[in-house]
């Protein structure tokens, strides 16, 4: 049994939760399954909206999908998430990701 399919049969158990569905999220993207994954990240957000690290991977998942504006919403929401909870790697990593964003959308003219 693979890694995937240990954590995909905990779905609606006792132990179904934010790490569970960040944890299958994360498995399902490293797989191209970003699609998919995307629905476990909404609701391991929709659990606890303060998941910064949960945040991240969903500007991860929708950049992959070829979703930038909607990836940059992500990161912003994580950055002010990360901020309040004083989790200050989070914000340089999502800050770093959005700006790469934006500063290749300005042909490379933002600091």
């Amino acid at each position: 049994m693979s890694m995937l399919e240990g954590l995909m049969k905990l779905l609606d158990g006792p132990r179904d939760g934010a790490l569970l569905r960040f944890g299958i999220a994360k498995e399902l993207h490293d797989q191209q399954r970003s699609a998919e994954a995307i629905v476990h990240l909404e609701k391991a957000l929709a659990l606890q909206p303060e998941y910064s690290a949960a945040w991240k991977l969903l500007g991860h998942v929708l950049k992959a999908l070829g979703r930038e504006d909607d990836a940059l919403g992500a990161w912003r929401q994580g950055i002010e998430v990360a901020t309040a909870r004083g989790d200050i790697q989070a914000v340089k990593e999502m800050t770093v990701f959005a700006r790469r964003i934006e500063k290749a959308r300005s042909g490379g003219n933002t600091p």
